[in-house]
């Protein structure tokens, strides 16, 4: 819902600034029945992908399709709407998604060998099923004629982008005064918090080392090894890691990728081998072990409750 909305007010704000209707817009769904947002607001739409399609070939054709993903995207598969996508970018209009609205556009075979962004909370199970998208944690990707944010108020920078494109700065400007914000976040701008605030720890060695944790999750570097990058002994980085996160190095990084298996099982298909070496595990059963003393259930438990939470 943040998402969506904050891709619509610039838009709203932009023609009241202008003073004339320079954008318009009109919501659909796949049978033109109101939709229901994760936060139980129900959204009126006016026309459904049958009227759309019609009117692809006249004056209200659309300059761009936008759809808004949101949770469990991963379990989506509807063919109406992926053809849909493909007529409408087929016939030169600009296809953009919001949040997970990527995982759809991936899906209907428009982001093949193209940039796009979408939240880092997706991003790992994304990137296993769609190895050929160029896929990064950035607020948005503008690849030709495809345009992706990672939601939440990242849709409010890529279409505040869009409005200075086809105006100037001084309207974008009077837009964020409006909006009561600072400025136009650039696409490259962090998604997550830095680590120093989302962990609460000061120690720039030890963010130094979580970042190179965080950087290689499916080859896991040795203690050696990040001894050696940072410039600490193997005796230094343990009492570090036992001072401010109150664990050894070795668990840490067990966890973050144990975290990052998580995320997988409930956000993919992957076979729990393929998850297992995704994420630096030389075995399913070491993996399955170290999930079960982390989580207190199996993989395949975690698995199987998720889909049982979809079906209730």
């Amino acid at each position: 819902m943040v998402a969506f909305a904050t891709a619509l007010e610039p838009l709203r704000s932009a023609n009241r600034m202008l003073g004339y209707e320079a954008y318009s817009w009109r919501l659909a769904s796949l049978d033109g029945t109101p939709v229901r947002a994760s936060n139980g607001v129900e959204c009126g739409v006016e026309t459904s992908l049958e009227i759309e399609r019609r009117k692809l070939a006249g004056p209200e054709r659309p300059t761009m399709v936008v759809v808004c993903g949101g949770i469990d995207v991963e379990k989506y598969t509807n063919k109406t709407v992926f053809a849909w996508l493909r007529e409408e970018y087929n016939r030169g209009v600009a296809i953009g998604g919001l949040c997970t609205g990527a995982y759809l556009l991936a899906a209907a075979g428009l982001l093949s060998n193209k940039r796009c962004a979408i939240h880092w909370e997706n991003l790992p199970g994304f990137a296993e099923k769609f190895p050929k998208v160029d896929v990064y944690a950035d607020l948005f990707e503008i690849d030709q004629n495809i345009y992706t944010c990672a939601g939440g108020t990242a849709a409010l920078d890529m279409v505040l982008k869009l409005i200075g494109d086809d105006f100037d700065d001084n309207l974008v400007n009077r837009i964020c005064e409006q909006m009561l914000t600072d400025r136009v976040r650039s696409p490259t701008d962090r998604q997550r918090l830095p680590l120093r605030a989302r962990l609460g720890v000061q120690n720039s060695k030890v963010l130094s080392i979580i970042e190179l944790m965080e950087a290689n999750l499916a080859e896991p570097l040795s203690l050696i090894e990040i001894a050696d990058r940072v410039g600490l002994s193997r005796r230094q980085i343990e009492r570090l890691f036992r001072q401010e996160m109150g664990r050894s190095p070795a668990r840490y990084y067990l966890e973050i990728r144990l975290d990052r298996a998580r995320h997988l099982l409930v956000q993919s298909s992957l076979p729990v081998v393929d998850v297992a070496v995704a994420c630096g595990f030389v075995s399913a059963s070491h993996f399955s072990k170290c999930y079960r003393e982390l989580y207190a259930r199996s993989p395949q438990q975690e698995r199987n409750d998720r889909k049982q939470l979809l079906v209730a």
